[in-house]
């Protein structure tokens, strides 16, 4: 996890509900060079010694931000789920539909969502995120794939569809605004996980579930995503991957059902925590850490 101010948190890892290790002191953040460098296996050993000297801190009501620093790339894969594919009017892909999302649209899972100006159509999506752990290029195989991810996380791919669709078909213009990719609380390694492709997601607004859903019904599992991307991109650590959204959007709804400043979005996915979002107007300065305990476990 990375806790404190916009702009200066500092790397931990999270041991239970309500304690931590700090280890700021020994990492400088969760960012491409610590991932590219083998900082996950230092992190577990850093970790474990502290533990066992009792060096564990209580949370308090800190601001949770996303989990890693700014990625070099957001990439996005768009209806890999057939119902959602459905509900947009759109056929089943025969390949991923791919993406990208603007680097700074990052922000932290309680923070809040600012409705960029001119928007209308302001839509929810949560979804898995995948946290790339080393450089890769053409890979070869589903093993080397997996060998190339760091871990996975929550995020909600916020959408304003009057952008995506309406102005020119350019998708990333209807993605990139700032608040638009809310990540975390925090980021599970591939170990911490029994099978990635059986972990539900759910998504309500002002309280009413709009999702319910499960990595199971992905058209494309995360590693062939990711096997995939490298065909095409140059995948760097710390990069993000984002893999789309089970049904049940605004867009989808009819009549559809848009996001207004001053509705809670919130979502969770089993295993990945939760997150709590307020959508503000355009031009307000967005509030930070919503519901500063959003560190739990587990899904509604």
């Amino acid at each position: 996890m990375r806790i404190g101010a916009a702009g200066a948190e500092r790397p931990v890892a999270r041991i239970d509900d309500r304690h931590y290790v700090d280890v700021s002191d020994s990492v400088t953040d969760f960012d491409e060079r610590f991932f590219g460098s083998g900082g996950l296996p230092r992190l577990r050993g850093l970790v474990a010694e502290r533990m066992a000297a009792g060096r564990i801190t209580a949370f308090a009501d800190e601001r949770v931000g996303a989990p890693i620093a700014r990625p070099h790339q957001i990439l996005c894969v768009g209806l890999n789920y057939a119902d959602h594919a459905a509900e947009t009017g759109q056929p089943v892909p025969d390949e991923p539909v791919v993406f990208t999302k603007s680097p700074n649209s990052i922000t932290g899972p309680n923070d809040g969502i600012l409705t960029p100006r001119g928007a209308g159509k302001l839509d929810w999506e949560v979804e898995l995120g995948i946290v790339i752990g080393t450089r890769a290029r053409y890979l070869s195989s589903l093993a080397e794939a997996r060998a190339a991810v760091a871990g996975f996380v929550l995020v909600n791919d916020v959408s304003e569809r009057g952008f995506q669709s309406e102005r020119g078909g350019q998708w990333s213009k209807g993605k990139s605004a700032e608040t638009f990719n809310p990540a975390g609380p925090w980021l599970v390694t591939p170990d911490e996980i029994a099978d990635v492709r059986d972990l539900a997601l759910w998504l309500s607004v002002n309280g009413v579930r709009r999702q319910d859903g499960t990595t199971a019904q992905m058209i494309f599992d995360p590693y062939v995503i990711v096997h995939y991307l490298s065909q095409f991109f140059v995948l760097e650590p710390g990069d993000l991957v984002n893999t789309g959204t089970p049904p049940g959007v605004g867009l989808g709804h009819t009549p559809p059902v848009w996001l207004q400043p001053g509705d809670v979005v919130e979502l969770g996915i089993t295993e990945l925590g939760m997150q709590r979002q307020l959508v503000l107007p355009p031009d307000g300065p967005p509030p930070m850490n919503l519901r500063p305990s959003a560190t739990r476990r587990g899904s509604q």
